[in-house]
């Protein structure tokens, strides 16, 4: 009787990796939440406003890459989808660069902001908007990506070997002290 060895061999893992940008960053949540599901007349077109918005901040990121346009400061984003609605996980270098986009004339955002202000007068509590800004600066941000992962910031930004920051979640944080829950503990005790 003869036995066969395998001669399959097994992929290697990929290495961690943590993201590769250096400095503070600005992370902006925006979404809607549909409140009459079954009107998507009512709730498509802002639905379908923030890809062209995507699409423009996708377009301006390659062309100031290149030299070609003035660098409007978008690193990247995520949609996700939620039970209440959508919503993007964007990326900024600055919030001024955040803040001018938003209030440009002659980007997408501004047209789309003053039609859905125009829609919601129309037909009220049909669509909510929401966003939140969140300015990180460099020794608050702290990832990991393992097994290949390459989401979220990695995505907007590239990676690095997870090493070249730290090995443990602590050491990424640049040696900021971080609360622990010994410490909440502790300060959440009634002073005597």
């Amino acid at each position: 009787m003869t036995t066969r060895s395998s001669t399959r061999t097994t992929p290697e893992r990929p290495r961690p990796v943590t993201h590769a940008r250096d400095g503070g960053l600005v992370v902006f949540h925006i979404g809607m939440t549909i409140h009459r599901p079954f009107r998507p007349d009512l709730w498509l077109p802002v639905f379908r406003a923030m890809p062209r918005m995507l699409a423009e901040l996708d377009r301006n990121r390659v062309s100031a890459d290149r030299g070609e346009a003035e660098d409007l400061g978008f690193l990247g984003a995520q949609t996700l989808l939620g039970a209440n609605g959508p919503w993007v996980v964007q990326y900024w270098d600055s919030v001024d660069q955040l803040y001018s986009y938003a209030r440009d004339t002659d980007r997408a955002h501004m047209p789309a902001w003053r039609d859905f202000n125009a829609r919601a007068r129309r037909n009220p509590g049909a669509v909510g908007i929401w966003h939140e800004t969140y300015v990180v600066d460099e020794g608050g941000i702290e990832t990991f990506y393992g097994d290949g992962a390459r989401v979220g910031l990695a995505a907007a930004t590239g990676t690095i070997p997870l090493d070249r920051r730290g090995t443990s979640a602590r050491e990424r944080l640049n040696g900021r002290r971080v609360p622990t829950t010994e410490a909440r503990q502790i300060s959440s005790r009634p002073r005597r």
